[in-house]
């Protein structure tokens, strides 16, 4: 690959940028990585792959492009009450472009280092662009968050604002018609998009509170539908609820933010469930915004409301092998 072989690839471009951890015992330049398991504590293990032309564009920014990379992982962990310990990465380029590695590791690193996890190993080879990342993360034996944890009467909470990435996608495709706002709201839906913020402290945070947590990454509907199946109950979701950036709010207006609130993804917020009892503890101890949008309920269905009336609703998050036609 233009002359740099894969070891120096990754020892140029990535091994120097990782932070240093008494748990990895061996690192980069082995066939594995050896790492110590702490033994009151499980392993949490996730991966995602992004492509190009299907998670991102050929033109992304590539810092921003190294940050989304761990950041989409590390949001599961998030989701799962799980503190950052490791990862690994697999990198298909289609050729060495210098300056493209030097901002993807940067991007890659400077999030890497916030949230003290260590790039233990990886490989690297030709061919379309792809980026995968495995996450490895710490969770209290039994206290994991799950998806099949939700019981009928909690309260369903989400993180953050919903709709501002999904948004920052359609911009880019050119198909939000008759927008309004300013280019700092523009900036600002793009940033979302580019540069989630994955809410592992959030997560950490809700291990003695929440039944249950997702992240949302392919849509609130989507994924909130994941704990109702897993959880074999059913919710109901107050619209004038959704919490929505003044932003997209500029940008859209509030009926289309909702629609985007509901069934965009890439926002990579929390969605949770608690117990109405537990709602002072909410208070007491998680310092991030959150917002109450409705509640879990028996049966198998979930229903919108807004002024107190049934809404219906047709829409889908997004579906990874769906077709059309």
């Amino acid at each position: 690959m233009s002359g740099l072989s894969e070891f120096s690839l990754i020892k140029q471009y990535f091994e120097k940028y990782t932070v240093a951890r008494d748990d990895v015992l061996l690192g980069i330049g082995d066939d594995c990585a050896i790492v110590q398991n702490k033994t009151d504590q499980q392993i949490a293990i996730s991966v995602d792959t992004l492509v190009e032309g299907i998670h991102f564009s050929p033109d992304a920014d590539p810092e921003s492009l190294g940050h989304k990379s761990l950041a989409v992982s590390l949001s599961d962990l998030a989701a799962m009450g799980a503190t950052p310990a490791w990862f690994t990465l697999a990198l298909t380029l289609p050729a060495v472009d210098l300056r493209w590695l030097a901002a993807f590791a940067k991007g890659l690193a400077n999030l890497a280092t916030q949230h003290k996890i260590a790039l233990i190993g990886g490989d690297t080879t030709r061919g379309p662009l792809s980026i995968t990342v495995q996450v490895h993360g710490f969770v209290d034996a039994k206290q994991a968050l799950r998806r099949d944890g939700a019981k009928e009467g909690d309260n369903i909470y989400v993180s953050g604002t919903l709709g501002d990435a999904g948004a920052g996608l359609k911009l880019k495709q050119s198909q939000l018609n008759n927008i309004s706002g300013t280019d700092t709201d523009l900036m600002f839906l793009q940033q979302r998009l580019d540069k989630p913020t994955p809410r592992v402290e959030l997560g950490q945070q809700l291990l003695d509170i929440a039944h249950s947590a997702i992240d949302i990454s392919d849509g609130l509907v989507a994924d909130l539908n994941h704990i109702l199946e897993k959880s074999n109950l059913g919710a109901q979701i107050n619209l004038e609820a959704l919490p929505i950036s003044n932003e997209l709010l500029s940008i859209t207006g509030r009926e289309q933010a909702e629609i985007l609130a509901l069934y965009s993804g890439d926002d990579y917020e929390l969605c949770f469930t608690v117990r109405p009892e537990k709602e002072n503890q909410l208070l007491k101890n998680i310092k991030e915004n959150y917002t109450k949008i409705g509640m879990i309920t028996g049966g198998d269905k979930t229903i919108f409301t807004k002024s107190g009336q049934k809404i219906e609703l047709t829409g889908a998050g997004y579906e990874h092998f769906s077709t059309e036609g």
